[in-house]
């Protein structure tokens, strides 16, 4: 599809420049993009500007946006098989994977569309002689970068909160992943969204995206992706005073104590580390365990590692490949610093491979395979605990108690997700408290992906929430209206 979707149109770039789109399972291309740029942003940026300031979507009742999206997430349940084979190879998500996001993306425009007429305000007791109300408004235009991860899920959270809370909507996929979003856009456009109501520009981050983040009309901006890239974001914004949501990177322990229900824990630990093959924020690539235990629950997530499968998107395996080539060099080299194998009484500081998954044999060799991965005996200050390896890559160690274990579960600079794992009641709720984080599980992680659950990070993994009702308040404004009556 070499279109943008712009004011509910097809609309060609202006460069006439494409950008060639991959199959991560074999790494051929089988579409192009439009390669969108500052003119097509602002063509964007003036329809959706025109849809807010007193077109027809900034006229519609709550009610009436809520009957909208709820119409748009019956449009994409209708149409569910074509979306997630869409994202599949877009991705190159295993199938199983793909129908969730598909069945999610609808999930989120069904909460919000019964969110709708319930952004209520408030009135505040005051002076004899005064009323005062509360008013939450749009903020009018919203900026969306999504990135190439999770691009249906996230652009559910994110721009269906935003149209909830009354916002006209400009988005920006990643380059690597955007036909699921514009067959949705087309979607909405057949539901009767009004004009400018979503925009899509395709193009890469450093021209479109660099373009919305500048771009006059933006009143807010909401970003997903690396901390490098969320700052020069917020720097763009903060020029012209634009308030910024920002969901970056995450580097999340997953905490397990010697008294934890292995059965239970492991399937868990070894799903937060594999699903969309490790390229996911919320991964849980760092696993924290108690001294006492660490044999034990080493060799038993390595058993579980060994099993694992690799292969191609329709293959349907355990895990499927990384997103590109670039993406496979990164993992790569992170491997490249660990010793092979580990030996009989290896020494702590030195960081060795226990298991590793395979690749089938009928997975094609251009394609971006990388092979779940446990490394014991990893360093707290070595590169493989403190940076996302954005791949199905596990780094163990272990602590001596909880004091330790909290000390580990936040000596990185990000802070999005952690997951604790212990019968010791006491204990779980200790540590929920004390560690840094947007999100803590107890004795579960990720809660089957959790639409109401709000979700954001501390320190390095961003600030703001998406997700759940809370994402309502950050996508508008409020307001204070004071009358003197006498």
């Amino acid at each position: 599809m070499t279109t943008h979707f712009i004011n509910n149109q097809r609309v060609p770039g202006s460069s006439g420049d494409t950008i060639p789109v991959l199959d991560p399972s074999d790494g051929q291309v089988f579409a192009h993009l439009a390669r969108g740029n500052a003119e097509d942003i602002r063509k964007a940026v003036a329809a959706a500007r025109k849809a807010a300031d007193g077109g027809a979507w900034s006229q519609l009742a709550p009610v009436e946006r809520g009957r909208l999206l709820h119409k748009l997430s019956d449009a994409i349940l209708a149409h569910h098989d074509e979306l997630w084979r869409l994202e599949m190879r877009d991705c190159g998500k295993p199938v199983k994977q793909a129908k969730l996001d598909a069945t999610a993306v609808a999930r989120y425009f069904e909460y919000y569309a019964g969110a709708c007429d319930k952004l209520h305000g408030d009135t505040i007791p005051y002076t004899p002689g005064f009323a005062v109300m509360t008013f939450y408004e749009p903020h009018g235009v919203t900026g969306h970068i999504i990135p190439w991860n999770y691009p249906m899920q996230i652009f559910g959270r994110s721009v269906g909160g935003a149209l909830a809370a009354g916002n006209a909507c400009v988005v920006k996929p990643a380059e690597d992943a955007c036909l699921s979003l514009l067959r949705i856009a087309e979607l909405a456009a057949e539901c009767g969204f009004p004009d400018g109501a979503l925009n899509i520009v395709t193009g890469y981050g450093h021209e479109a995206g660099q373009a919305l983040a500048d771009a006059e009309g933006i009143d807010h901006i909401s970003f997903t992706g690396s901390a490098r890239v969320g700052t020069i974001i917020a720097q763009s914004a903060a020029k012209r005073h634009v308030p910024v949501t920002l969901e970056l990177g995450g580097k999340s322990p997953q905490i397990v104590f010697a008294d934890a229900n292995l059965d239970e824990a492991i399937p868990v630990i070894i799903n937060a580390i594999i699903q969309n093959a490790g390229q996911t924020c919320s991964a849980g690539s760092r696993l924290l365990i108690e001294a006492s235990a660490y044999e034990r629950v080493l060799a038993a997530v390595g058993q579980r590692i060994k099993a694992l499968k690799v292969g191609p998107a329709l293959t349907d395996c355990d895990v499927g490949p990384l997103i590109r080539a670039n993406q496979l060099q990164r993992v790569n080299e992170f491997l490249a610093s660990v010793r092979p194998e580990r030996s009989e009484g290896s020494d702590a500081r030195n960081a060795s491979i226990v298991a590793q998954g395979s690749i089938v044999p009928e997975a094609p060799a251009t394609g971006f395979y990388a092979k779940p991965t446990l490394i014991a005996d990893v360093a707290a200050d070595a590169s493989l605990a403190q940076d996302e390896v954005f791949g199905p890559v596990l780094a163990a160690m272990s602590f001596k108690d909880e004091a330790d274990a909290i000390r580990l579960a936040n000596s990185t600079a990000y802070g999005l997700v952690a997951g604790v794992w212990t019968e010791n009641g006491g204990r779980a709720m200790r540590m929920a408290r004390a560690v840094k984080g947007g999100q803590v599980f107890i004795n579960n992680y990720g809660a089957g992906g959790g639409v109401e659950l709000p979700f954001g990070g501390v320190k390095s993994s961003g600030y703001g929430r998406e997700k759940g009702f809370e994402a309502l308040y950050g996508f508008s404004v409020m307001k204070t209206v004071v009358i003197k009556h006498g």
